[in-house]
């Protein structure tokens, strides 16, 4: 009898009602990332629905409207993201300050416009344990919403990005009431100037990040700036007002400094650099893009930099001596990034490399007159690289190619987009077992050979770029859907010969978030129910001048794929039923719909309507007019940004005839 008792018992008691809730938050710790696996961890019983509610700490909602439930029934939120909400009005704001009284701590607010200063006192008052807010993009804000985040007495980080309407005013209030600032970004804050700068400075003695990017500053707030005690990371990209003569007064640098951006500061030259950098012994990262030629006098400069580890010199015209002179710098660089540099040359960049051999990082994308000669250095003297960027190094012969693979066996990104690498270079890439990111884009003369090589050489592979390398077929990408199963993003476009069996191979790979297979016109719509069935996180698609692709394969994408946020259905043979059903995916922010006979004005407006969380949609401009004006005032008034283009239908070119263009059209 007791033993049938305690069977009883047993089969009426839900075991995992035993289990204490540090377990339970133990086990929703390792679950990752993903949201789905924590919502299905919810919905497996009651007990569990209820510990995951109290465990959740970031929320980030795609809509404002049910913001009360969601808050309510997640008591312990400290971080809210609510950049996926493209309207959160006043009233969102005071539900929020009620609800997450105590526990707030973050708020990203950056994409969001309907919201004025007071709804942001609101918050700044009720939520005293906030730390980080983000109003950037914030256009309509104006110094009475700066002066409603001065309330936030506790706020140590504050990003306010494109704020242009905020002035000195606004600012200076901001450094009254935030004295515990440890980062601000002003960037593109043009109504700010000197004098709000200088309170930043003045008054907030804790900061450590200041972005000042774009502002129209000139040398009156750079000694107030430069006394921080604590700064470690100054931007001042695109600040044309700061000139050599702005520095030649400063007697000391900022000794605490690790990081400096002056990208696009034209009126600096070397002696600028110079007067800056002379106090700054500490500092380990520099970026000089698009601004001052990169000669022997600027490069001397550097030697008083004895902790540098990264130089960023994009954009900037660089001569044989400045490089040299680089690699003899003392120090040992880690990243160096040449980017679309003029001048980098065959002497100069193998000067550098032999110098600086424990570099980690190297971008030379667009260095269109190194040979040979460059990679047997690179290779030779860098073999701990493991970023390679070197898109469009169009005089690299195809030889080349193989020493990466046999030199620099730890790689972890290698962008060849571009280039003339071939089936051997591949099979020796393919020793690089850590690789994650490989950019195969515009290589000409890879085929599926090479592709199987990469596929059972580079398991960890999570990015694959083959945009146009039209010689790859589905066997290619069957190799790598075999033997790299965590990939997350995909882009076949415009490779001709793919087919649905390509998709199906893909499909396997349930981690696909980003999958492009624009202008491959043999798909269909069975096989894009396939990725549709299989890749539950999928986030973007494009599927651009796939004319076999129809409203068969819209249904799967409207039932499975509801983490999906933006699709491109230009070009495709979707109709007003296909692109109707898409409404039930309440993700989906982002459509693009340029020339789809099968819309109609009517079945357009039903679509838009329905897809009640679209932010941004693209459209032909004939629909301009024949759409209901109420329909697009109500569109806008919900936060959606409506882009008409007046494109008219492109036949595709032959992909060789396409990269001659290009490249004619290359200075």
């Amino acid at each position: 009898m007791k033993n049938q008792k305690q069977q009883r018992i047993s089969q009426t008691t839900n075991h995992f009602d035993l289990l204490s809730e540090e377990i339970v938050f133990t086990i929703l710790d390792l679950l990752g990332e993903n949201p789905i696996d924590k919502k299905s961890f919810s919905l497996a019983c009651k007990s569990f629905y209820v510990i995951e509610s109290k465990h959740r700490k970031n929320l980030r909602p795609l809509r404002q409207e049910p913001l009360s439930g969601i808050l309510t029934r997640y008591p312990n939120i400290t971080h809210l993201d609510l950049g996926l909400c493209p309207r959160v009005t006043d009233s969102s704001l005071t539900t929020i300050s009620n609800l997450c009284e105590s526990t707030l701590r973050s708020i990203d607010l950056s994409r969001s416009v309907a919201f004025t200063g007071s709804g942001l006192l609101r918050l700044a008052v009720n939520c005293r344990n906030l730390v980080e807010i983000d109003v950037s993009n914030a256009t309509n804000l104006k110094d009475a919403g700066a002066a409603a985040l001065a309330e936030a007495k506790n706020l140590e980080k504050l990003w306010m990005g494109r704020c242009k309407l905020v002035t000195d005013m606004g600012v200076g209030c901001i450094a009254v009431g935030c004295k515990n600032l440890k980062l601000i970004s002003l960037k593109w804050c043009l109504g700010v100037g000197d004098f709000g700068v200088g309170l930043i400075a003045v008054k907030c003695k804790e900061i450590r990040s200041l972005d000042l990017s774009y502002l129209p500053i000139t040398d009156k707030c750079l000694p107030s700036i430069l006394k921080l005690q604590h700064l470690e990371d100054l931007v001042l990209e695109g600040c044309f007002g700061i000139d050599d003569d702005s520095f030649a007064a400063l007697k000391h640098g900022c000794k605490s400094l690790k990081a400096l951006d002056m990208s696009s500061c034209q009126n600096i030259s070397y002696l600028g650099l110079s007067s800056l950098t002379s106090g700054t012994g500490g500092l380990q990262q520099l970026t000089l893009a698009y601004g001052s030629p990169v000669t022997l006098a600027l490069a001397d400069g550097l030697k008083k930099l004895s902790m540098l580890q990264s130089i960023k010199l994009d954009g900037c015209v660089v001569t044989c001596a400045g490089l040299k002179a680089i690699g003899n710098l003392c120090v040992s660089l880690t990243e160096l990034s040449l980017s679309k540099c003029l001048g980098v040359t065959d002497e100069g960049l193998s000067s550098v490399v032999t110098k600086h051999r424990e570099l980690r990082r190297l971008d030379i994308t667009c260095c269109r007159e190194i040979t040979d000669v460059s990679i047997a250095h690179i290779t030779n003297s860098c073999t701990n690289l493991t970023s390679l960027r070197m898109e469009s190094c169009t005089l690299v012969p195809r030889e080349a190619f193989v020493l990466i693979g046999q030199r620099c066996p730890i790689l972890e990104e290698l962008d060849l987009t571009d280039n003339e690498i071939d089936d051997e270079g591949l099979k020796s890439i393919s020793r690089c077992p850590n690789l994650s990111v490989l950019k195969l884009g515009i290589c000409l003369n890879i085929t599926d050979e090479g592709l199987t090589h990469v596929g059972m050489g580079c398991p960890k592979l999570a990015e694959l770029d083959l945009y146009r390398s039209v010689e790859i077929t589905d066997s290619g990408v069957s190799a790598i859907a075999c033997g790299c199963p965590n990939l997350e993003m995909v882009n076949i476009a415009y490779c001709k010969d793919i087919t649905d069996s390509s998709l199906m191979s893909l499909s396997k790979c349930s981690r696909l978030n980003t999958f492009e297979s624009r202008g491959c016109p043999l798909i269909t719509s069975l096989g894009l129910a396939a990725i549709a069935v299989r890749c539950r996180q999928l986030a973007k698609l494009d599927i651009k001048k796939c004319h076999n692709v129809n409203d068969v394969g819209m249904l799967p994408l409207a039932h499975f794929s509801q983490n999906l946020r933006q699709i491109n259905l230009s070009y495709s043979s979707v109709t007003d039923v296909g692109l109707l059903s898409l409404a039930s995916i309440s993700c989906l922010q982002s459509l693009t719909i340029l020339h789809v006979k099968g819309l109609t004005p009517s079945g357009l407006a039903a679509a838009l309507l329905a897809c009640g969380g679209l932010t941004k949609v693209k459209l032909q401009a004939s629909f301009k007019y024949l759409l209901p004006q109420p329909l697009l005032k109500y569109l806008e008034a919900r936060g959606c940004v409506l882009h008409w283009r007046d494109k008219v239908f492109q036949a595709e070119l032959d992909p060789k005839c396409w990269k001659l263009q290009l490249e004619d059209m290359v200075p």
